[in-house]
């Protein structure tokens, strides 16, 4: 039976349309939203506020959740799941998304937190994601939840 890790991931967006991504700190060229897994006995919302205050500085109060869709799902490569497996027992994610509106009043982005996830980030269009910019595995989801959330085909 296929086992699939809780997993939740930070749309945050800006007023003007702007959407945050994250290049991976030890892979560049990797860019991708805040995730994480949901540690037991975590809400899915209480883990997008510990992923998004590790990973990227900001606290609940610098941003609103304004739409939340989950049930995307994706495995592991046969070359990184015997790893994955051992780390938490499953053979891919399932994710749950939450689109996140920056507050006016929220500060710098802060990729320098430990352990270190991102070494940078920027703002872009939704239209602009490249999906290249991820490995295979996770691309059909992105498309997905770049059309569920945005109306936009990648």
């Amino acid at each position: 039976m296929v086992k699939f890790r809780p997993n939740v991931a930070a749309l945050i967006v800006k007023k003007t349309g702007e959407l945050l991504i994250c290049e991976r700190y030890t892979i560049p060229g990797a860019w991708q939203f805040p995730q994480g897994g949901v540690d037991a006995g975590e809400s899915d919302e209480e883990a997008l506020f510990r992923e998004v205050r590790e990973e990227v500085g900001l606290l609940p109060a610098h941003y609103e959740v304004i739409k939340t869709r989950g049930g995307y799902r994706y495995l592991y490569p046969e070359e990184v799941r015997f790893k994955k497996m051992r780390k938490h027992g499953c053979h891919g994610q399932q994710q749950t998304y939450f689109q996140c509106l920056l507050g006016d009043h929220a500060p710098e982005i802060n990729v320098n937190q430990k352990p270190r996830e991102f070494g940078t980030y920027r703002w872009i269009l939704p239209e602009e994601f490249d999906l290249d910019w991820l490995p295979p595995f996770k691309r059909d989801v992105y498309r997905q939840v770049m059309a569920d959330f945005f109306d936009i085909s990648l």
